[in-house]
C-alpha cells in the first residue's frame, strides 16, 4: 500500500513537467528560421526575411493567419501543415505577431 501510495505522490509531482511546452515568440523564431518545415530546404526566412513582404498579416485575424502559414509551409516550403491547435503553429504565430510595427 505504501509503494502505491508512494507512486501516486510522484506521479502527482512529475505531471507539471510533462505539460505541453507553452507557445513562445522564441519558438515561432526557431520555427521561422529552420529549413526543417519543409523539405526544399528553404524556411520561411527564405523570402520574409526580418518580416519582408508580411506587412498585410496585420489585418489578418488568427485564423487566417494560421491558415496562411501553413499555405507557406505546404507550398513554397513543400512541408507538412501544422495541427491548427498545436504549440508550434502557436508560436509561429506569436512570432509573426512580434514583427509587426507597434508590437
Amino acid at each position: 500500500m505504501k509503494l502505491i501510495l508512494t507512486i501516486m505522490l510522484l506521479m502527482f509531482v512529475a505531471s507539471p513537467c510533462l505539460a505541453a511546452q507553452a507557445p513562445t515568440a522564441d519558438l515561432g523564431k526557431q520555427l521561422f528560421e529552420s529549413p526543417t518545415l519543409g523539405s526544399n530546404g528553404k524556411s520561411c526566412s527564405s523570402c520574409h526575411s526580418q518580416g519582408k513582404g508580411l506587412e498585410k498579416i496585420a489585418g489578418y485575424d488568427d485564423a487566417k493567419l494560421k491558415g496562411r502559414i501553413n499555405s507557406c509551409i505546404r507550398g513554397a516550403l513543400k512541408g507538412k501543415v501544422l495541427a491548427l491547435e498545436s504549440t508550434e503553429l502557436d508560436s509561429m504565430l506569436i512570432y509573426l505577431r512580434s514583427l509587426q510595427p507597434g508590437s
